[in-house]
């Protein structure tokens, strides 16, 4: 029998992924533990291992295109098998069924993140017989049939064009280009009850946004699997988090002191490129310590909600966000608390590179207990930054500025930097985000606490 080679789940909430890149091709013979293609996910680029010598055939499974998890997109076949060519067809059609009865998982209805609760499925009626039947006997693939729901439309009505008549994607493409044929009383969606009492509040579509643009006036540049995620976590969270904000300044000019004469003190390392200092300590190094720190100090608040329980953290993750190009990652220095400077600043520029190049491991950016955001280096004074599930907190940092302060009834000069700390009120209210923040403050007014 030939081995399947499918997309594996490489992120704990992928529920598609893209080939970026194909490093065989049909027809070679391959080795078990060769790399067979790269897989671009919403937070990194991972490299497939062929799970088995042989000839590799049958590649379905093609680039820049979303592929479900677990779907198979080529076999390996050994050494002297005898090759049946498979019927062709595509990752997007293979996605294995579930239950009877049960709504397949699809490239938008990914479970969300841990410490958010699982909204009630969307019950479909009837819901009797095969997963791909329609109540009017269409069949359809997993992504096709949401992107109907989503238009509106019938899909008994459109002609599927996919194995035995099934339809995929590009008939829903078609039908909606077309006007489509919209939704018939044969399939009702029950909303959940909680949301049952409150009007649907739909998004433009867009043909609506589209239409108040004068044709020829843009281009369209097609969301890559990054960015759609960004945007599904960002509405989930603003929409499932309570946010509230706490601002408060801090002085920076002991921090700044102590920052210059510990990278003065650096001792020298021999690298490829000659002689460097073995750590130069940034800002952002110190506040990720700081905020560290301070989460020690007051543990309450190192916590993430989930509907059964409060979780207590017992370490420190921080996550840092790094700008990369399509959007951003948050990579995380585990136990940052019981890290020193030097050993945080040096972690989190190899962190930092190797997220720009889309290298990360998953663990090294899944989890964490709170994050920090700093748009200090482009002249921001202060902002709020969205919270990231399942944080409950997340720190942003503006840039230090000189600014008139008053000390025992004397306007003086000092480097001042705002941070807002977002919260989320079901784990922290709003005296505990105070405590939080005063302490955080405390550590970065008198950095040597952060020495001991």
């Amino acid at each position: 029998m030939p081995t399947e080679v499918i997309l594996p789940k490489v992120d704990m909430d992928m529920a598609t992924g893209q080939i970026s890149r194909w490093f065989a091709t049909e027809g070679q013979q391959v080795k078990k533990g060769d790399v067979l293609f790269e897989i671009e996910t919403d937070k990194a680029a991972m490299e497939i291992d062929a799970p088995a010598s042989g000839v590799l055939r049958d590649v379905t499974g093609k680039e820049g295109v979303d592929i479900p998890v677990g779907a198979p997109v080529a076999w390996i076949y050994a050494d002297g098998e005898v090759y049946g060519a498979k019927a062709q067809i595509s990752p997007e059609m293979s996605a294995k069924p579930t239950e009877a009865g049960a709504v397949p998982p699809t490239a938008g209805s990914e479970a969300p993140p841990s410490g958010l609760p699982s909204s009630p499925p969307l019950a479909i009626s009837p819901t009797r017989g095969e997963i791909n039947q329609s109540p009017a006997g269409a069949r359809a693939t997993p992504l096709a049939r949401r992107l109907a729901r989503e238009a509106g439309l019938t899909l008994s009505a459109i002609s599927g064009t996919g194995p035995h008549g099934r339809v995929v994607k590009a008939d829903i493409e078609a039908a909606i280009a077309k006007g489509g044929a919209k939704e018939t009383p044969g399939v009702t969606l029950e909303a959940p009850a909680s949301a049952a009492s409150a009007p649907a509040v739909k998004a433009m579509s867009d043909d609506q946004v589209l239409k108040l643009f004068e044709q020829g006036s843009y281009e369209l540049v097609p969301h890559d699997v990054m960015r759609k995620t960004i945007a599904r976590r960002l509405v989930e969270a603003k929409t499932t988090i309570p946010h509230f904000y706490l601002t408060l300044d801090c002085e920076l000019d002991a921090l700044l002191a102590l920052r210059s004469q510990l990278n003065a003190a650096a001792p020298v390392k021999k690298t490829d490129k000659g002689e460097a200092p073995a750590y130069k300590l940034s800002v952002n190094d110190m506040v990720i310590k700081a905020m560290a720190m301070a989460l020690k100090a007051v543990p309450d608040a190192n916590a993430s909600w989930t509907e059964s329980a409060m979780v207590k953290h017992k370490h420190a993750d921080v996550g840092v966000a790094v700008s990369i190009p399509g959007g951003l990652i948050t990579p995380i220095i585990r136990h940052a608390d019981e890290k020193t400077l030097s050993v945080i600043s040096n972690e989190m520029k190899d962190l930092a590179s190797r997220a720009r190049s889309r290298k990360l491991k998953p663990e090294e950016y899944q989890g964490g207990t709170t994050a920090v955001s700093n748009l200090g280096m482009f002249g921001i004074k202060d902002f709020a930054a969205v919270i990231n599930p399942p944080h409950a907190t997340i720190l942003a940092v503006g840039a230090g500025e000189e600014r008139a302060v008053v000390k025992n009834g004397e306007i003086k000069i000092a480097t001042v930097m705002s941070v807002t700390l977002s919260t989320d009120h079901r784990a922290v209210d709003g005296a505990l985000g105070a405590e939080l923040l005063v302490a955080f403050k405390k550590l970065i007014e008198s950095p040597m606490g952060m020495l001991v």
